[in-house]
């Protein structure tokens, strides 16, 4: 449509003022950072060579700091924007406004790089790949046990929109090839796509 959005997941370790974003949490410690509301970014598995194909996982306080992780000319998508994403790829502006899994086979297309998903429905769409925006199953990190999971499985990225405590976002499985609209806490480490002012 009319949107330019970035091709990869988001991969930096400062905000846009040159501040560091805090990493290096264990479990326990990722967990914690909503006493603090701190924002973080961290690695799969703590395993910088997941950075180089997933890129980092972020949670929503470091999404929602007024210093910004985007580069300048680019933000952190609303909700909205997401859903004139998805409509674009062929959902109803009522199937779009629905939580849970939504479309056909929107998630499918959004998706890339057959070769890291798990076999599966969401890669053996006929659409698979179609749009370009090649988002890739860098699974998450969870808010209340900081473990890792669903690498390969499912990929998560977030909005920019507050809901109650949480923010929304959006989430790809290989079981399926709609996508899911869901929010969640923010202490959450999911992949960032920004798109172009």
């Amino acid at each position: 449509g009319d949107q330019v959005w970035m091709q990869e997941n988001l991969k930096v370790t400062k905000y846009v003022n040159g501040n560091e974003i805090p990493t290096g949490y264990n479990n326990s410690e990722w967990s914690d950072l909503n006493s603090t509301q701190t924002g973080a970014y961290t690695v799969y598995d703590d395993n910088e060579s997941n950075a180089d194909t997933y890129g980092y996982l972020y949670n929503f306080y470091a999404v929602d700091d007024e210093r910004g992780i985007c580069p300048d000319g680019w933000h952190i998508p609303t909700d909205d924007e997401i859903k004139e994403l998805e409509m674009y790829l062929g959902m109803s502006q009522e199937e779009a406004d629905y939580n849970s899994w939504r479309g056909t086979n929107e998630g499918s297309k959004l998706a890339g790089r057959a070769d890291l998903w798990n076999d599966n429905d969401l890669d053996n769409n006929p659409e698979f790949g179609t749009s370009g925006f090649n988002f890739l199953p860098g699974g998450c990190r969870w808010a209340s046990s900081g473990l890792y999971s669903n690498m390969g499985e499912s990929g998560f990225f977030w909005s920019s929109t507050e809901f109650g405590d949480g923010a929304w976002y959006r989430y790809l499985m290989d079981i399926n090839s709609e996508i899911s609209r869901t929010h969640g806490s923010e202490r959450l480490g999911f992949s960032v796509r920004c798109v172009k002012d």
